[in-house]
């Protein structure tokens, strides 16, 4: 016997389809394209935007020391501690604060700190920086499928451009 299972949509599945009808340079462009379609009550279930020639951008936020990892970890640590201390708080009625919540977050930032060392020291000196990273696109298509295309692309060339209120702008 099967579960029950909603239907899926067959487009978000495998590679996106249709005909590129713009491109923007950033999201919120194509994302207002596709807006302005809808406000025109075009069917926008056939327009897929595509973000392409990514790259993956790493801003490093600091050096990594003993001392940060060690903080790091303590905080992380304190955290768990916290937790663990409201659950013997609720577990306990009538327990005293200072001898079951403050031993918790104690114990939890001593071994979050001790964590942290130890895995700062096993990384050998590869990675002494922290960082962020993050996907992004330089362009951003807007595609339809082909038998709307063409309405789809002749709606566009009416958008005004953003911040006027009369001019059209060509995007095909």
């Amino acid at each position: 016997m099967s579960f029950m299972q909603a239907p899926r949509d067959p487009r978000l599945s495998g590679q996106p389809r249709g005909d590129e009808i713009a491109a923007y340079e950033t999201y919120a462009e194509a994302q207002r394209a596709v807006d302005f379609l809808a406000d025109s009550e075009f069917p926008v279930q056939k327009v897929t935007i595509v973000g392409t020639d990514l790259k993956m951008v790493e801003r490093i936020t600091g050096r990594r020391t003993y001392a940060t990892a060690a903080l790091q970890g303590a905080a992380s640590g304190m955290w768990l501690g916290l937790f663990l201390g409201l659950m013997f708080m609720l577990l306990s009625p009538g327990a005293d604060l200072v001898r079951i919540f403050l031993p918790a977050v104690l114990i939890g930032a001593g071994f979050g700190m001790l964590w942290g060392v130890v895995g700062h020291a096993l990384t050998g000196g590869r990675r002494d920086f922290s960082s962020t990273s993050q996907v992004m696109a330089s362009r951003f298509a807007v595609l339809c499928l082909s038998e709307s295309a063409a309405e789809a692309r002749n709606l566009l060339a009416t958008m005004p451009a953003e911040g006027d209120t009369g001019r059209t702008v060509d995007r095909g």
